[in-house]
């Protein structure tokens, strides 16, 4: 474990309450395709003035992706776009659009639910692709016992406009502040309430305690709190992923983590870690344009 000094990403997320707020409007007048239509427009833009994010996204696809010059042109463009949608989505879902959208639960659906359904808390990790909160609404009375955690900035810009438009009474977040540790008892509360407890595992912010591994065959760093707590807390531990499909249409795929024994081998957050990115690599290799870390994720120093 090392505190990475080298962390790019700031706790934020690229955006702002005008985008937001122009889309629930477009939504609500016009429809989500044509929000869909707009999102061309709006990609166009942001290839070349949001600089830092296209310059990761073009090293992801030249360096781990390996794709060739033209290609990565193009998966540019695509990268953009699905990010755009699942935004889209996430708004239209929020107002109430469901009908609008269809939904696969995946192999592992019953055995996710049994789990839920035990008398325990529960740890959920994801990533940031696909559309990953976009799950909590239909989970029904499990929904309201989610407790999503992000970083306090990230979550702070949007969340009251958000709140106007859209029900939030589906599952609860525990911000995270840089200057104290009130999440981690918060997180402990819900845990003891029998809550499920969601983290992003592949975003840290600058300062923060890490983990090193190799990840689609480059070292990278994730964030050693999801991976602590999971090996540490006695409750069991999924990867979950919501992913974005041709259509209108998610898939929700649920891996269970296996429990690891403690001294034997790796250590415990090193293990569980291990299995984290066992799921996520198969999921980026079969989704490799819904992967949305605009920062550079590897720290590749390689000029393309």
């Amino acid at each position: 474990m090392n505190q990475n000094k080298q962390g790019d990403w700031k706790g934020h997320t690229r955006g702002g309450t005008f985008g937001y707020g122009f889309f629930i409007l477009l939504i609500r007048l016009l429809g989500i395709k044509v929000a869909y239509a707009f999102l061309c427009l709006v990609v166009v833009y942001f290839i070349p003035f949001a600089p830092k994010a296209t310059c990761a996204t073009w090293r992801y696809a030249r360096n781990i992706l390996h794709y060739g010059y033209f290609r990565s042109v193009g998966f540019l463009f695509l990268n953009y776009y699905r990010l755009g949608q699942t935004l889209i989505d996430k708004v239209a879902i929020g107002l109430g659009q469901v009908h609008s959208y269809h939904f696969d639960f995946g192999e592992n659906y019953e055995d996710f639910l049994d789990i839920l359904n035990g008398q325990q808390g529960v740890i959920l990790i994801g990533a940031h692709v696909g559309n990953w909160e976009i799950g909590a609404p239909f989970f029904n009375d499990y929904g309201k016992k989610m407790n999503i955690v992000m970083f306090d900035a990230e979550y702070q810009k949007i969340k009251d406009l958000l709140a106007k438009h859209r029900d939030e009474s589906h599952y609860k977040v525990i911000p995270v502040n840089e200057d104290n540790l009130t999440h981690v008892f918060r997180i402990s509360d819900a845990l003891n309430r029998n809550e499920y407890v969601c983290f992003q595992g592949d975003r840290f912010a600058k300062g923060t305690q890490t983990l090193s591994a190799f990840f689609m065959g480059k070292e990278a760093f994730f964030p050693a709190g999801p991976y602590l707590l999971a090996s540490r807390l006695d409750v069991p531990v999924i990867f979950y992923f919501a992913m974005r499909e041709k259509g209108m249409r998610y898939s929700f795929n649920f891996v269970l983590a296996e429990p690891v024994e403690k001294g034997k081998g790796k250590k415990p957050e090193e293990a569980i870690l291990g299995q984290y990115i066992k799921a996520l690599e198969t999921i980026i290799r079969n989704y490799p344009e819904q992967w949305f870390n605009y920062y550079d994720f590897w720290k590749q120093h390689k000029q393309v």
